[in-house]
């Protein structure tokens, strides 16, 4: 391999994740905007015109903050959590699956697996070493509900890559130019949109930041950049859960202004839920996830496998 290769490599990453950061900015104003208008007023419209610059003054005030610690938390632990997370949140988005760069995941599938998976122990970590009842609490709850729906998510991930029969998601692109897999497996879809909605620990599943009962949940003690890096890595996670969501469902990934507008759209379907719907119940959500889905993705799954039994 060329030096020069490897240099390209590191310098597309370079600008797919400050693209990613970007895009994660422009998110967090996106929701208050369409919030504000949902709940009839304007949203931010002071910085800059309509408010465009909001998001990085935000991101300067919470980064020149003062940092805190409380007195009895475990500070290795309490301080790298964040940055694990929105490390693994960005690393996530290597799964892309770029015509122009030298990474080509045969096994995107188990990679995104795993990620998902090892974000658990971030959540885990950040309530626990706060050394607080609340933070304890908002972490546990959200460890029951991602673990619950990953379980439904891997189940429904396998029926569509039971259609394709590869783990590689640039072959989704070749699978669906006649026609989407939302139409061949609607209900999957549906159940897929919502188990990614508690994945992320958006409304109406964000058990985990019940401001009513735990005040702010796990991030409770996290202050300026701790805070603000938490808080990126959830908006990276829903961008990254709709480029998924196009990729599986919706005509897979191209380089064409279709797909980004496809991207927007599932992206402001999670702030429109977010501005339409109550919070669940704790015990319904887990109702939902191991009565509702997990049956109805084995059930799919099985009928898939006997689909391409049957037409091999």
């Amino acid at each position: 391999m060329m030096m020069s290769d490897i240099i390209m490599f590191f310098l597309s990453m370079l600008i797919m994740i400050i693209m990613v950061l970007v895009g994660v900015a422009f998110l967090t104003l996106m929701e208050r905007k369409v919030l504000g208008y949902i709940q009839i007023r304007k949203g931010p419209n002071k910085v800059g015109f309509m408010g465009i610059l909001q998001p990085f003054a935000d991101g300067i005030k919470l980064f020149t903050k003062e940092q805190t610690f409380p007195n009895y938390s475990n500070y290795l632990s309490y301080y790298f959590s964040p940055v694990i997370s929105f490390f693994i949140s960005l690393m996530v988005w290597v799964l892309m699956p770029y015509y122009f760069n030298m990474i080509s995941f045969n096994l995107g599938f188990l990679f995104l697996l795993c990620c998902l998976s090892l974000g658990v122990y971030t959540v885990m970590i950040a309530g626990w070493s706060s050394n607080s009842n609340y933070t304890l609490l908002g972490g546990l709850r959200a460890i029951a509900q991602t673990i619950s729906y990953e379980v439904s998510l891997a189940l429904i991930l396998l029926s569509s890559i039971i259609m394709i029969m590869d783990f590689n998601f640039l072959k989704f692109f070749y699978y669906q130019k006649l026609v989407w897999f939302i139409f061949l497996m609607i209900p999957l879809g549906l159940s897929w949109f919502s188990s990614i909605l508690a994945e992320t620990n958006r409304t109406p599943f964000d058990f985990a930041e019940g401001e009513s009962e735990l005040v702010s949940g796990f991030n409770l003690e996290y202050s300026s950049g701790g805070f603000a890096l938490i808080f990126l890595a959830e908006y990276s996670s829903i961008l990254f859960m709709s480029m998924l969501t196009i990729m599986i469902y919706m005509g897979g990934y191209s380089l064409s202004f279709m797909f980004y507008l496809k991207l927007v759209f599932i992206s402001f379907i999670f702030i429109w839920v977010r501005g339409t719907l109550p919070r669940y119940r704790y015990d319904k959500l887990m109702y939902l996830s191991w009565k509702s889905y997990l049956p109805v993705s084995l059930n799919f799954l099985l009928f898939f496998i006997g689909l391409k039994i049957f037409l091999m």
